[in-house]
């Protein structure tokens, strides 16, 4: 295939998309740029179908340090595992994709998505799924697109499509939107307590703008896609009979056994339960076992009971989405708008920082908060301009908060993206770091789950950080909305379950305070919806938050008004710059001795010190000697000194921290003293009175209780060759010793 570029402008700048020239073996392929960024978009699928009963796709972000410059910073000096921010890019395409498959297509599909340069200033994380939606439309494989994504940013009243990073870190709006011509498929947003209106206008802005893009990928298929390859969706005309044949037996066979009330059992687990039994009776009596069969009959017998149940799973699917839309009755009983029941505990791990257990239906999260300090600070080795992270979100969801058993691992993609819309619904509220220098952690454990584990995680750890006295601005809630369509039929759901997510046609997530929307993430199962319903979900989705932050202001209305008996306090010390290397000493080695009286010590490049410690003694000890080791010796000024050292002249004299002053032999007695050491010894203290202080900041002292009595010393002629370094600390015989 020959290389052509195809161009369009997208947000004032050119978006060029190269085909024909790398990775030409692979089913669909090309190079987006935009900026400085380049990006490499493969798509391959099987020639096989798979046996899975999903469709098998996988979608990549790989990013390679060789793009900005950097040698990763791994111990083997290469790339290792997506990070954070790779995995919630792979996420966004694989969300913006994965609806626009034909339903029944069952290969085995994988998108790779490599950034082969990155300028940090155009966002990657929004550009490979255009390049994605690109190589899925060159390529043989069946896929019902174009789709596109765009980002929109929101300064002074105006929206910008595709703002830079520069951009959006003076941004109130990250919203990141992904369409097709006619429909929203995918929305994810961080905001800053924004309206309803706003967000609206906003997504519709970001399709307006995506439609250039979308014309620009049709018409690149039309020139250059290969013919789409033939595939089954394992169902022949004979299957599809017996399918039809399945669903009408079931379906009668259900509706009499009681199937509606089984599925309006209020508790999941009798739930579970009472559905299990009523399908496994109906199967069994449509296909029951054959006494004496052989094992032929036997493996096509449990064939054909595994093919029941997937048709009752059809039955029971479109029964309870029959009784949502005629009824506006749900499995729990509740109708379309309503809340589950919510209680809620804090305090209740003596130990933690903060801590809170938010309880909505079957659903149940622990959050707990961890103060620390900048040592606990997460690095980043990624493609980003940040390199720390100083606010750490995580969401845990173990197999037993589903009843399930399976193995325990490292965070999931879905664990890291719940984490991730958790992460910036609380951010908005968090005091700057300047105002509460603190790293938080906020951990939300899901310990039971039925629908809305990730709100449950928002509200838990907004709880929490109550709790542990964060002074956040306001409360935060989050809220899932479902929906049910048939046509032009639909409801819009509140506070979802687990069973509404799975049988749905919308995952729509809103984050926010009771004054606007600080983060929300939809997902769409259908093939987009439009402007009006979405409308219509974010106002519903207000009327389910205010619900819930009004419980858990019943409980906790404001932060703490002090932190967390557990927490570390901080107390801060602002010193010179130029004396940061004497604080720290060589090699540390002053550091630690701070820190062995029981506290931890953060110095800023500034001069500001923060001690932190639980132990308010030991942070005030830690700070009486760090002033004291910066401070300067004032002329006139009385010390209680330490004998440090003896010369045949004198001797030196430690007033505080390094600071050291010479007494010299003359005035250490009325009368003639022939030897230092028959006057003083090292260790001796002894009051003592800083007499002149010379240019090169050489300290000679008196003793107060003899001034009077002997003859002041006559102050010595500057030196034209520099200061001598016969004495501690390169002094001479006078002056202040700096590294002892």
């Amino acid at each position: 295939m020959d290389v052509k570029t195809y161009s369009v402008m997208v947000g004032g700048r050119e978006m060029s998309i190269e085909t024909g020239k790398m990775a030409q073996l692979v089913s669909g392929s090309c190079v987006l740029r935009y900026g400085d960024v380049v990006i490499l978009a493969t798509a391959q699928g099987s020639e096989k179908p798979s046996p899975m009963d999903f469709l098998p796709l996988t979608v990549e972000f790989e990013e390679r340090h060789y793009a900005v410059g950097k040698i990763p910073g791994s111990f083997q000096r290469r790339e290792s595992r997506p990070g954070k921010k790779a995995i919630l890019a792979a996420r966004i395409t694989d969300r913006q994709i994965r609806p626009l498959f034909p339903k029944g297509y069952r290969r085995e599909t994988q998108v790779i998505l490599t950034v082969l340069s990155a300028d940090q200033v155009n966002t990657p994380e929004v550009l490979g799924p255009v390049a994605a939606s690109v190589a899925l439309s060159l390529s043989n494989i069946p896929w019902n697109g174009p789709c596109a994504t765009v980002r929109v940013g929101r300064l002074n009243g105006e929206y910008l499509l595709n703002p830079t990073l520069q951009e959006l870190e003076r941004s109130e709006l990250d919203l990141i939107v992904a369409g097709t011509k006619d429909a929203i498929l995918m929305v994810e947003a961080g905001a800053k307590e924004i309206s309803e209106e706003i967000v609206l206008g906003a997504i519709e802005f970001a399709h307006q703008g995506m439609q250039p893009i979308l014309d620009l990928i049709i018409q690149i298929r039309a020139e250059r896609g290969q013919p789409k390859m033939s595939w089954e969706d394992g169902s022949s005309l004979e299957a599809q009979a017996q399918l039809e044949t399945d669903l009408g037996a079931l379906s009668s066979r259900a509706q009499a056994a009681g199937l509606r009330e089984a599925l309006l059992t209020k508790s999941k687990h009798d739930r579970t339960l009472n559905v299990k039994a009523l399908r496994d009776r109906i199967i069994s009596e449509l296909n029951p076992p054959r006494d004496g069969a052989n094992a032929e009959q036997i493996s096509a017998g449990l064939a054909r009971t595994e093919q029941l149940k997937a048709v009752f799973e059809k039955v029971e699917k479109a029964t309870l989405r029959r009784v949502m839309l005629d009824e506006d009755l749900r499995a729990d009983g509740r109708d379309s708008h309503t809340v589950r029941p919510i209680t809620i505990e804090t305090g209740l791990l003596p130990r933690t920082h903060g801590s809170a257990l938010f309880t909505r239906g079957e659903t149940q999260v622990l959050g707990t908060v961890t103060l620390g300090n900048s040592r606990d600070e997460q690095i980043i080795d990624d493609l980003s301009i940040e390199d720390r992270e100083q606010f750490l979100m995580h969401y845990n969801f173990p197999p037993y908060s589903t009843g399930e058993v399976k193995r325990l691992g490292g965070q999931s993609r879905r664990e890291i993206g719940h984490g991730a819309l958790a992460e910036r619904a609380l951010r908005a509220v968090l005091p700057s770091y300047e105002d509460f220098p603190y790293v938080i952690r906020v951990v939300g454990d899901v310990l039971q789950s039925n629908g809305s584990s990730s709100m449950g995680t928002v509200c838990a750890g907004c709880l929490a950080l109550m709790d542990a006295g964060v002074p956040i601005e306001k409360p935060v809630a989050g809220v899932a909305m479902g929906l049910v369509k048939e046509g032009e039929r639909y409801r819009i759901l509140t506070d979802i379950l687990g069973l509404e997510d799975a049988l749905g046609d919308m995952d729509f997530k809103v984050c926010g305070t009771a004054d606007g929307i600080n983060a929300l993430q939809m997902d769409i199962k259908i093939g987009g919806i439009t402007m009006a319903l979405l409308r219509e979900a974010l106002a519903q989705a207000r009327e389910g938050r205010l619900h819930i932050l009004g419980k858990m202001v019943e409980v906790l209305a404001a932060p703490r008004p002090e932190l967390s008996k557990t927490a570390p306090r901080i107390l801060a010390v602002k010193v010179p710059v130029d004396k940061i290397g004497m604080i720290i000493g060589p090699g540390g080695k002053n550091i630690r001795e701070l820190e062995a009286l029981g506290a931890k010590v953060d110095i800023g490049e500034d001069g500001t010190i923060r001690i932190f410690s639980v132990d308010s003694a030991a942070a005030e000890a830690v700070r009486a000697r760090i002033l004291a080791s910066t401070e300067d010796a004032k002329l006139g000024q009385e010390y209680d000194g330490k004998v440090v050292k003896i010369t045949t002249f004198g001797a030196f004299i430690n007033l505080f921290g390094s600071t050291d002053g010479m007494l010299h032999i003359s005035q250490m007695a009325e009368g003639r003293v022939n030897a230092v050491e028959d006057v003083l010894k090292i260790g001796d203290h002894l009051r003592v009175k800083v007499a002149s202080i010379d240019p090169q900041g050489k300290i000679d002292l008196v003793r107060p209780e003899l001034e009077g009595k002997i003859a002041p010393r006559a102050p010595r002629a500057p030196r034209s060759d520099g200061p001598r370094r016969d004495g501690p600390g390169g002094f001479g015989d006078r002056g202040p010793r700096r590294d002892r």
